[in-house]
């Protein structure tokens, strides 16, 4: 199973985000692939190929994981480019924590994973919501400028979720998303 990792906002948060970046999907652009509302979420680690013997260790991992986080203030505001804004592949949202409680989160999943011997695949944890995919480096300075105006509503992230990603099983040959494991914070 190719999984991740995520924290996932509610569908109150998901309305408001789609509801800004709809007029902006209805731009003809051929070199823009948007993701689909149902797909944003918060990668805390990436962990690809993961042989089914490994899950249930993952799982219980992960669990504990959550168990010692208590939930948190998040907020989806402002805007940005992976690798940068001059020549940008993904356009995403980013995302305000003030305790910083997503990066310690994001360390203590990779840690789980880890001592449950699945590698992390990934750079850096950057805290985003990829909004698109560009199908070749664009300065993107103008779709950045448009997106950083955005300031959703915050919510309390409760829970993080074991998510398996299916390539060219979603709509427009997209990845299809299923939720295999959920662990609500308790510390």
């Amino acid at each position: 199973m190719r999984l991740f990792v995520a924290v996932v906002p509610p569908i109150d948060v998901v309305e408001d985000l789609s509801e800004f970046v709809e007029p902006r999907r209805e731009h003809p652009d051929d070199d823009i692939r948007w993701a689909t509302d149902e797909h944003w979420h918060i990668t805390l680690a990436f962990l690809g190929e993961v042989p089914d013997w490994k899950t249930d260790e993952l799982g219980e991992r992960l669990e504990r994981a959550a168990k010692r986080q208590s939930p948190f203030e998040l907020q989806l505001t402002g805007a940005g480019a992976f690798p940068g804004v001059p020549d940008a592949r993904v356009l995403y949202a980013g995302v305000r924590d003030d305790t910083e409680s997503l990066k310690h989160l994001a360390m203590t999943t990779r840690a789980a994973a880890n001592r449950a011997g699945v590698t992390v695949e990934g750079r850096k944890f950057t805290p985003h919501v990829t909004l698109a995919r560009l199908r070749r480096p664009v300065d993107a300075t103008r779709w950045v400028r448009i997106f950083d105006t955005y300031d959703g509503p915050s919510w309390t992230a409760g829970s993080l979720q074991l998510i398996e990603s299916r390539l060219g099983e979603g709509p427009g040959r997209s990845a299809a998303y299923t939720t295999v494991g959920e662990w609500e914070f308790l510390g």
